[in-house]
């Protein structure tokens, strides 16, 4: 029995004593390992060059976009990107700054995105955090196109700017800034104001390797500047993500990202909206926007105070023409929102994650319906206005398209019959019976063509019931529309109208 005890003593000192050789293996191993990855830090940042003196710091910080003089840790963050830049960077760890990143997408998604060229135009609030988010998430090539400098009312959203950046150009404080996060990243530096001018330059691929930029984020919040910029990525066929308005919203649940067909309740995305659909764009370009309405005692665009008004052109009050001269409400945290939202999108599209976005309406075919219910119209009043000769609309083509119908439909007349509001088989007929012939002619015998006059502004929203007793009594009647309608209606109607002439000018001729 005390054999048997002391061969059992013996065997449990042996199982301890392989217990605690193996953990402290393990823990000299694991402590090894730490030291190597301290080590090559540590090399990095000691091969680094002090800065001579504060003369020369302060001349190199310059190029590099500072404002408010240089410190030794701007320099000596802008001399690790420069190595790093160069590739004397011990690439594990980059690895190991993303590895989340890497588990999350998996290590051929990082590589997509750690390869990819990024466009930010407009880098305030959302273009900011936007930035920030593409930076730490691995982009390794950014361009950052903005005119505007750092001011002290723009540091309550920002991403990075602080108070010694106040004054520095915005494209130059988020360099400046990021590279001492990432210090590997190349950034390409526009200061200047995007204009559809200047889009074959400032869209240009990636310096001399030709590579096309795999995502262009619109930050901007001027409607002209937006309108051009979105209009040349349709047609250079360049993936772009609109960012809409973060002014006057406060619920971040309400942040939608969907199809610029399809964004709804916010006012910069209405009008740009607009302005795309009589451009003929009315799909493929997804949006970040809130479906927030305003309400009682909700944040709303302050009033440019009197005195401006006596000063001469509002617009001239504006640093640049175009650009807004009033105080727009911004709660901090919701650009950021929004810039965060829309980094997410470009991820997600770059490495190839799924994505699960509500659909765009599929309406198609009912702007089709409702060009051709035009055209049968046109063809009506003609027949009608020269005593029925069927051979007189041969060939009749209408100066309207699909893009104008969704327009009139759904921007001006919100989908609903501007008679009784109803909003289903609806269609657009003349409001007023014409004065003159709509019949336009050009040239003669099998050369002619012939079109008519009609103008979005001429035409007004019913149902098709509404429609038919419309003709009937005023397009090919002797009543006015004043004779058939309440005054109401009529008021309605007109405003409609006169809303839809000021747009009409935005079509392309």
């Amino acid at each position: 029995m005390a054999s048997f005890i002391e061969r059992s003593t013996s065997s449990s000192k042996l199982i301890a004593t392989a217990i605690v050789s193996g953990a402290v293996v393990a823990a000299t191993i694991l402590g090894y390992q730490r030291l190597q990855r301290e080590d090559s830090i540590n090399q990095l940042k000691g091969s680094i060059p002090s800065p001579i003196d504060e003369g020369e710091a302060l001349r190199r910080l310059n190029s590099f976009g500072g404002a408010s003089k240089a410190d030794k840790e701007d320099l000596r963050n802008e001399l690790l990107a420069r190595r790093a830049q160069r590739g004397d960077y011990d690439d594990e760890l980059i690895l190991e700054q993303l590895a989340r990143n890497r588990v999350f997408l998996t290590p051929e998604g990082l590589d997509k995105l750690r390869n990819a060229f990024v466009v930010i135009v407009g880098c305030g609030g959302v273009g900011s955090h936007c930035t920030a988010a593409l930076a730490r998430s691995g982009v390794s090539k950014i361009r950052l196109i903005d005119f505007d400098q750092v001011t002290l009312s723009s540091l309550n959203r920002h991403a990075v700017a602080t108070l010694a950046d106040v004054g520095s150009p915005k494209v130059h404080c988020l360099q400046r800034r990021l590279l001492a996060i990432t210090p590997w990243v190349h950034f390409d530096l526009r200061q200047e104001k995007f204009w559809d001018q200047a889009a074959d330059t400032l869209l240009a691929p990636w310096d001399e390797s030709g590579q096309k930029p795999d995502y262009i984020v619109d930050a901007i919040d001027n409607i002209e500047t937006k309108v051009a910029l979105l209009k040349y990525c349709h047609d250079h066929k360049l993936p772009v993500i609109s960012s809409m308005g973060a002014g006057c919203k406060s619920d971040p649940t309400r942040i939608m990202v969907s199809d610029i067909g399809t964004s709804t309740d916010d006012g910069l995305s209405r009008s740009t909206r607009r302005r795309l659909k009589l451009l003929g764009i009315t799909k493929g370009i997804p949006t970040v926007y809130s479906t927030e309405k305003t309400g009682e005692g909700k944040a709303e665009l302050l009033p440019l105070p009197e005195d401006e008004f006596q000063k001469g052109q509002v617009g001239d009050l504006g640093v640049l023409p175009d650009f807004r001269v009033r105080i727009l409400p911004v709660l901090g945290t919701m650009p950021a929102v929004f810039g965060y939202t829309v980094a997410n999108h470009i991820i997600l599209s770059v490495t190839g994650y799924p994505q699960d976005y509500l659909p765009a309406k599929g309406r198609e075919k009912m702007y089709e319906g409702l060009l051709a219910a035009i055209q049968g119209g046109e063809e009506k009043v003609l027949r009608h206005m020269t005593g029925g000769d069927p051979s007189i609309t041969l060939g009749l083509k209408v100066p309207i398209t699909t893009a104008d119908t969704a327009f009139l439909v759904e921007e001006i007349f919100k989908g609903r019959s501007v008679i009784t509001g109803l909003t289903t088989r609806l269609t657009l007929v003349r409001w007023r019976r014409p004065a003159s012939s709509i019949l336009v002619r050009i040239g003669e015998g099998s050369d002619e063509q012939k079109s008519s006059n009609v103008k979005l502004s001429d035409l007004a929203c019913m149902t098709k019931e509404e429609a038919i007793r419309h003709d009937k009594e005023v397009l090919r009647g002797e009543k006015q529309p004043e004779e058939v309608y309440d005054s109401a209606t009529i008021e309605k109607v007109e405003a409609l109208l006169t809303d839809t002439a000021k747009y009409e000018k935005y079509r392309p001729s």
